[in-house]
């Protein structure tokens, strides 16, 4: 787990897990107008945005589940056509990789922090392919909670 704050470049590195997390005082939508600004000027493609936060609510409300999870929530889905490539020719199964996903939400009990998270990839089939992808996503993270 990482965390890192609006202006200060210092992820602190809570534990190892699955999930990089970084946080920004910016607003939702300036960090999602970063990200997306941040994949396309790498050359890479946004395939969808997908709603999470709208979804899981509605769904909540018909499951008879009504606690908020988050105050907004979207997922933005992207690729790396060279990564991708790279990645899957040296284990197939890598596959399951693709599309790469970078979240944002903010949750409704810290309403002035707005999370971004992504998959750590590197860690339970480790190789210098997955090192690039897992520094991609990185980069990415902390230039969307850097506002750019």
């Amino acid at each position: 787990l990482f965390l890192t704050t609006l202006g200060l470049v210092q992820p602190a590195q809570c534990a190892e897990g699955p999930y990089a997390v970084y946080r920004s005082s910016a607003q939702f939508l300036d960090v999602m107008r970063a990200l997306q600004k941040a994949i396309e000027e790498r050359g890479l493609y946004v395939n969808t945005i997908m709603h999470m936060g709208d979804m899981l609510a509605r769904t909540g409300k018909d499951l008879g589940m009504d606690k908020p999870l988050f105050l907004q929530a979207e997922t933005v889905q992207f690729c790396s056509a060279l990564l991708s490539r790279r990645m899957i020719e040296e284990n197939p199964v890598r596959i399951v990789n693709c599309p790469y996903l970078i979240s944002v939400y903010v949750l409704p009990t810290e309403p002035d922090v707005t999370y971004i998270a992504h998959r750590r990839l590197d860690q339970d089939d480790p190789g210098p392919v997955m090192d690039e992808v897992e520094a991609m996503l990185e980069g990415l993270a902390k230039a969307a909670a850097e506002g750019f």
